[in-house]
């Protein structure tokens, strides 16, 4: 879960780089798209830590 965390993160970081040479709606999509990637990134990382927490404890 980990690694697809840091994939999504880096997915999201390349597309709001896209997103910002984009013109009109077709480039706040794709921002938006970039930030629920990053922010799923961010989500499977939180969830990765508390799954290990779990199987520690």
């Amino acid at each position: 879960m980990f690694a697809i965390g840091i994939i999504l993160i880096i997915w999201g970081a390349i597309g709001i780089v896209m997103g910002m040479m984009m013109f009109g709606d077709i480039g706040v999509a794709c921002i938006v798209g970039a930030v629920t990637a990053i922010l799923c990134g961010i989500g499977f990382i939180i969830a990765n830590k508390k799954v290990k927490k779990l199987k520690e404890g």
